[in-house]
């Protein structure tokens, strides 16, 4: 069974509610695993990338398990997509798609600017996401309606920002060295024309352009469960995430995220001639 169309309307109001309920109850469940594991000792670091380092901690595995663990009390007919863990079919055409921990090499860093990701999504992309920093204690709310942050300026709502050319945006990446060297050239033909270029802040990013704090975020070389929250949370707040192509960007790759249709049709020209198919 799979939702599409116009079945992922069919929703009721009902099940919505519970729905961001077991999100919420998620993101806390990840939180309790994961702080006790913040800068601390005993990460119990593994890499699993031999020919590179992309690292998984003991706090990515524990956050995924009691997010997991949550599901399946109260969404055992849901799927999940999980970095850690992989994937598992449901039959209710919805699947969570589950970051426990993006931006690990933040995390084991010390640096409070990684983040809990959690997406609601349907075979056409996600339907609802959170962005959740537990150290800081924000938490970014998208989808159903709703657009909000919750954090210790108290509640507020999301919108993007209102239109920047790009000579007057701020562009934020998570690393000068974005991807391949493709991708880098695709970067660098709109960083050179950006106000401000920042790095190294991983989902964050996003966070902030759904803040209107930022105006334009790219990035490559992405998963699904990178992203699938991110855009949930982006476009809630009024702002467009798509490839390089102006195409889905929910199963990964290069991406661009903007904060008003205007800029997005200032880049894509400029991201256009560097944009690769998604493996």
């Amino acid at each position: 069974m799979s939702l599409s169309g116009t079945m992922r309307n069919q929703i009721s109001a009902d099940e919505k509610n519970q729905l961001l309920t077991v999100a919420h109850e998620m993101a806390a469940a990840a939180k309790e695993a994961i702080l006790p594991y913040f800068r601390g000792s005993d990460l119990d670091l593994e890499n699993k990338d031999a020919a590179d380092f992309d690292p998984v901690t003991a706090a990515d595995k524990a956050a995924e398990q009691a997010m997991r663990d949550v599901l399946a009390l109260k969404r055992p007919q849901d799927g999940i997509w999980g970095e850690e863990f992989g994937r598992s079919s449901g039959v209710s055409g919805l699947s969570w798609v589950l970051d426990p921990i993006d931006g690990t090499r933040g995390f084991i860093s010390g640096t409070p600017t990684w983040g809990v990701l959690i997406a609601l999504s349907d075979q056409s992309g996600p339907l609802l996401g959170i962005i959740d920093q537990p150290y800081i204690g924000e938490r970014f709310v998208g989808g159903f309606g709703h657009a909000y942050y919750d954090g210790p300026l108290g509640q507020r709502n999301l919108a993007a920002r209102p239109a920047h050319r790009l000579d007057q945006a701020t562009l934020f990446s998570t690393y000068p060295e974005i991807g391949t060297k493709v991708d880098y050239q695709g970067f660098r033909a709109v960083a050179d024309l950006a106000k401000l270029v920042r790095y190294g802040v991983d989902c964050y990013a996003y966070a902030l352009l759904a803040a209107g704090q930022i105006d334009l975020v790219i990035e490559a070389g992405l998963n699904a469960y990178d992203i699938q929250a991110p855009i949930a949370v982006v476009e809630a707040a009024g702002g467009l995430v798509t490839d390089w192509t102006g195409g889905s960007a929910h199963l990964g790759g290069q991406v661009v995220a903007c904060s008003s249709q205007e800029l997005l049709s200032e880049v894509l020209p400029l991201l256009g001639p560097y944009a690769v198919a998604v493996k």
